[in-house]
């Protein structure tokens, strides 16, 4: 299938490792330029070859997505090499994993800064281009917790319904300019941050990081924790020209994880 999106150009936060990689190896698998950010030098590196490898401009540059100047510096590095965006990917780390009880006021201060307001910032320097153009495409990579919270993921389950409150109200705003507005919502993806997670619950749970996985995997209806590329390879389908009147919505790959009807 043709997703139609050759030659368009697309930033992906974070996009050295985990499912920022994948989307970014996806999309440009698709044939679009891809510009990538992130703060290891290593794994930038290993991700722009792994980007070239697929016969697309690239650029990897390093950049804090919770730094509101290091995404102004990244925006316009991207448009000087690549061109104007057409497509922004945001992802960004997860914040403080704790219960309500043990979580203080800068928990809180600091989990919106780098969950909530580095989305919005990215979302502003690219809405005006796009709008010009009259084509567009944002995917906000989230989490399932914004349909079904987790005590242990207190401050990421609150702030990731918002997320899915701000796809919503975006898209409607945007979507007269041709732009399409998502939001994708991982479940339990084999990434840094799952074996992060998995460590914090297993100790909690007084067993062993490899139990905790066999159990996790046991929960989920297609008996497996998710690979990061079949999260990128919905992303790219987010991005596409036939995925054109599909906007506003928060898209669970779960593995049917979450039951609930809506």
């Amino acid at each position: 299938m043709d997703l139609g999106i050759r030659g368009k150009v697309a930033m992906v936060a974070a996009g050295s490792k985990g499912l920022g990689r994948a989307a970014a190896l996806a999309l440009a698998a698709e044939g679009c330029a891809v510009s990538i950010c992130g703060r290891g030098a290593e794994a930038l590196s290993a991700t722009q070859k792994a980007l070239e490898a697929l016969d697309v401009p690239a650029l990897a540059m390093a950049a804090d997505v919770s730094s509101a100047e290091d995404l102004v510096r990244w925006h316009q590095a991207t448009e000087a090499a690549l061109g104007p965006v057409d497509i922004l990917i945001t992802n960004t780390g997860g914040p403080k994993a704790a219960t309500f009880d043990h979580l203080s006021d800068e928990d809180w201060a600091a989990g919106v800064d780098t969950t909530l307001m580095n989305v919005v910032r990215m979302t502003r320097l690219v809405l005006p281009g796009m709008r010009a153009k009259r084509w567009g495409r944002i995917v906000h990579i989230t989490s399932l917790v914004a349909k079904q919270p987790y005590p242990l993921l207190t401050i990421s389950s609150t702030l990731r319904a918002g997320l899915s409150a701000l796809t919503r109200t975006l898209a409607l705003e945007t979507a007269k300019d041709g732009i399409t507005v998502n939001a994708l919502l991982p479940g339990h993806i084999m990434t840094d941050r799952q074996t992060h997670l998995a460590e914090v619950k297993s100790k909690a749970e007084g067993i062993t990081v490899a139990e905790h996985f066999a159990r996790q995997a046991a929960a989920i209806p297609v008996g497996r924790i998710g690979e990061p590329q079949e999260v990128g390879a919905v992303i790219a389908f987010l991005c596409s020209a036939p995925a054109s009147y599909l906007t506003g919505q928060s898209l669970l790959v779960d593995g049917g994880l979450v039951q609930g009807t809506f």
